[in-house]
């Protein structure tokens, strides 16, 4: 039970124990006494229940109980207490009902649901002849966002546009947030653009619809326009920025944030902290990050899984499991935790280690499996050419197998060159993603790696029959805060020219210095010399070549890819790293490659 208002405890006792008290407030109306409104308005602040139920009935017996003064705020409490049952028949009790009662019980089941009940008490209200407010909208619009019922949010949209509260910043954030949660950024930003005087919650709402719809570079685009505007963030501002700088990785802007964020006096923030460890972790600036994280006052959970994830992704195996050792001391681990661990197992190839951190997950701490863990462990097992077991532990998931799990599947198939399951796995995935075309690429890059080209030949008729079109590759390098992207055999850039003779330069050097093309994948009616092209002229080439002449030499590349990197590119650039003396870092769909020295941190598993 809430810890009670200190000024509600002494008065209870002497309601309690004093006969005279309570027979005189027996005998007097609530409206001539300070009592029972100061005593009510205790046990609200303290969301005091049972304290609550006793006054309700002290006033039941008085003759008050239909006073609809006291009642309003009974239901104000029983609603506070979420006890909706007692605050709805209170509600239906009263004779008379203002607006401030209904926009009470609509905010009770807007917060606790059932949220539907809420709408239908908002169209009841409009029925009764009562006119909505700008707190009514509100109460009523986060039920349709809860619900991600649209046409619902629509119709109330329109409601207020009609009574002139459609402007209202109040309202606008709301709106903001129901269009947000049903998908539909378009008309958030409609909303937002419409009201002029927009104050710090409408910025937020805006910022965090464009974050939770997969919308980075617009998140970070609003928070400029944010700041011309001359608009003080607050601490949910920053970490809903920096949260969108980390998903795209966008390092410049992220140190943009953080300095901003230290002129504005956030250093001293827990949060703003936690979410520029996670930012800088993704980006792969561990030391800054493992820095930032110990100077944490406070280090929650979320601080510790942003850490050892960011360890992981990266490959740094071995400081994500000393870290997770360290977490256990001082915090309670959850679901992240260990997704971050089996992660950190899985790109470190530690079966062994995998499976006594799913069981202690499992046995230990009382966490439930869920796809992601699966996917670590199918993908552990899968990698270490133990296919069988990876396929039994998928048919007895206590989770629905999704496509991350059968993907890890395939891949593994791919990697030992097992088609008959292979094959079983695209049927499933062909089920849960019949558009997507990675899963039919790998098969037939499987029956072309086994020679079976009668394989690849009805593949590419099936994808050519339902009308599936092969991913196009994409790799994007940011120099001078602008970002050039490429594509496979791409010669539109300015700078095509000087691209191709720089490739051109090191793909010398690393044949000089070992590397052979390997060809096995492209199809076997293309010639030689012009496979040996097709390869050499992917898109994450064409970016490194261009950071090559764009950057200063030694300087880190930082290369973005929208699908899984090839083998024989991941073999080249482990030679472009050793020839040129760079450090280049692809993010790929599947993780992060650190190559250096003529290796990779993935240690050619991927």
């Amino acid at each position: 039970m809430p810890q009670l208002n200190q000024t509600l405890i002494p008065a209870l006792s002497i309601l309690r124990s004093n006969p005279f008290i309570s027979l005189r407030l027996l005998t007097t109306s609530p409206h001539q006494s300070s009592t029972f409104p100061s005593l009510i308005r205790s046990c609200i602040a303290g969301r005091a229940l049972e304290p609550g139920k006793q006054l309700h009935a002290q006033l039941v017996v008085s003759g008050f109980g239909s006073d609809v003064y006291m009642g309003t705020k009974l239901v104000d409490l029983y609603c506070n207490c979420n006890n909706l049952m007692y605050a709805h028949h209170l509600f239906d009790e009263l004779p008379k009902r203002n607006l401030f009662l209904w926009n009470v019980l609509i905010r009770g089941y807007a917060w606790d649901g059932p949220y539907e009940v809420a709408i239908k008490l908002f169209y009841e209200m409009v029925g009764s002849g009562l006119v909505p407010d700008n707190f009514t909208f509100p109460f009523v619009l986060k039920a349709c966002s809860r619900m991600a019922a649209l046409e619902e949010g629509r119709e109330v949209h329109r409601e207020a546009r009609r009574l002139g509260w459609g402007k209202d910043v109040f309202v606008g954030a709301a709106l903001i947030d129901m269009y947000a949660k049903c998908g539909c950024v378009g008309n958030a930003r409609e909303v937002f653009d419409e009201v002029g005087d927009r104050d710090i919650v409408m910025w937020n709402s805006m910022l965090a619809a464009y974050s939770q719809n997969g919308h980075p570079d617009d998140t970070l685009s609003l928070c400029r326009e944010m700041a011309v505007a001359g608009v003080r963030p607050t601490v949910a501002t920053l970490v809903t920025v920096i949260s969108a700088s980390a998903d795209i990785a966008a390092l410049p802007q992220g140190r943009e944030i953080h300095g901003f964020s230290w002129r504005q006096g956030f250093v001293v923030q827990d949060k703003v902290t936690t979410a520029l460890v996670d930012m800088y972790a993704k980006s792969g600036s561990l030391r800054i990050a493992r820095s930032l994280f110990e100077q944490l006052q406070d280090k929650r959970t979320v601080a510790w899984n942003a850490m050892i994830t960011g360890y992981a992704m990266h490959g740094h195996t071995v400081e994500a499991l000393d870290l997770y050792e360290q977490m256990r001391r001082y915090a309670q681990p959850d679901h992240i935790t260990f997704v971050g661990v089996l992660s950190a197992c899985r790109h470190g190839r530690l079966l062994d280690e995998g499976w006594k951190h799913f069981d202690e997950m499992v046995k230990y701490f009382r966490i439930d499996p869920t796809v992601q863990h699966y996917t670590c462990m199918v993908d552990l097992l899968g990698h270490a050419g133990r296919l069988d077991e990876a396929y039994k532990l998928i048919t007895e998931m206590k989770a629905i197998p999704d496509s991350g799990v059968w993907g890890s599947l395939l891949n593994a198939c791919k990697i030992h060159g097992n088609i008959e399951l292979g094959e079983m796995a695209v049927e499933q995935l062909s089920a849960l993603e019949p558009d997507d075309s990675g899963k039919y690429v790998i098969l037939s890059n499987m029956y072309a790696q086994a020679g079976k080209w009668e394989g690849v030949a009805r593949v590419r008729n099936l994808m050519l029959d339902n009308g599936i079109k092969k991913s196009i590759a994409c790799s994007w390098i940011e120099v001078k805060s602008k970002v050039h992207g490429f594509l496979s055999g791409d010669n539109s850039h300015p700078m095509s020219d000087a691209i191709y003779a720089e490739l051109e330069r090191v793909t010398a050097l690393i044949i000089e210095a070992g590397y052979v093309p390997n060809t096995e994948t492209v199809l076997h009616d293309v010639e030689d010399d012009e496979k040996t092209h097709m390869v050499c002229s992917h898109s994450e080439r064409l970016a490194i070549a261009f950071g090559l002449i764009s950057t200063p030499s030694g300087a880190r590349l930082l290369i973005t890819k929208n699908l899984r990197i090839c083998e024989d590119c991941h073999v080249a650039i482990k030679f472009i790293s050793k020839v040129t003396v760079r450090e280049v870092v692809v993010r790929d769909v599947n993780r992060y490659h650190h190559f250096k020295d003529g290796t990779c941190s993935c240690h050619d598993c991927w």
